[in-house]
C-alpha cells in the first residue's frame, strides 16, 4: 500500500464566499481554517497546501459571545522596549473588525512556511463588498 500525493497540476483551487453576520468568531475561524487548509477534501495531506480560497465579508457583524468583547486583549508590538499596545476587543471590532478574524484563523493554521501559505489564501472584508468577484466564489454556508 503506498501513500497518494497530490501532484501540483492535480490541485484545482476553488474560491469561497463566506457572509460572517450572525455568526461566532470562533466557529467561523474554524470552518474557514479546514477549508483554507484542504481538510474537507479528500485529497488532503498534512504537509502539502491543497486548501481553497477564502473570502470572509461583513467581518463588522460576526458575533463575540460572552464577554469576550471586554475582557478579549489583543496584543501587538514592534519588538523594542515599551512598544506593546493593548486594544480590546470591542474597540478592535470598531476600528479593524478584519483582524478579529485574521488572528482566529491564523492561530488555527500550522505555523511556519506552510501555515503562512495557506493565510495568503484567506481575504477577510468589513463590509459587503469585496475585490475578487471575478473569481466567481461558491456560496459556503456555516451553521450559526
Amino acid at each position: 500500500m503506498s501513500t497518494y500525493f497530490p501532484k501540483a497540476n492535480e490541485l484545482k483551487r476553488q474560491w469561497f464566499l463566506v457572509d460572517a453576520t450572525g455568526i461566532p468568531v470562533g466557529r467561523l475561524s474554524t470552518a474557514v481554517a479546514d477549508v483554507l487548509s484542504g481538510k474537507n477534501k479528500p485529497t488532503w495531506t498534512p504537509f502539502l497546501d491543497t486548501g481553497d480560497h477564502v473570502i470572509v465579508i461583513n467581518a463588522e457583524k460576526a458575533l463575540l459571545t460572552g464577554k469576550k468583547g471586554v475582557q478579549k486583549i489583543y496584543r501587538r508590538t514592534t519588538t523594542q522596549p515599551g512598544s506593546m499596545k493593548e486594544v480590546r476587543a470591542e474597540v478592535l471590532k470598531t476600528t479593524f473588525p478584519e483582524r478579529i478574524i485574521e488572528s482566529a484563523v491564523k492561530g488555527m493554521l500550522p505555523k511556519g512556511p506552510l501555515g503562512r501559505a495557506m493565510y495568503r489564501k484567506l481575504k477577510v472584508y468589513a463590509g459587503p463588498d469585496h475585490e475578487q468577484s471575478a473569481q466567481q466564489p461558491l456560496i459556503m454556508t456555516i451553521q450559526k
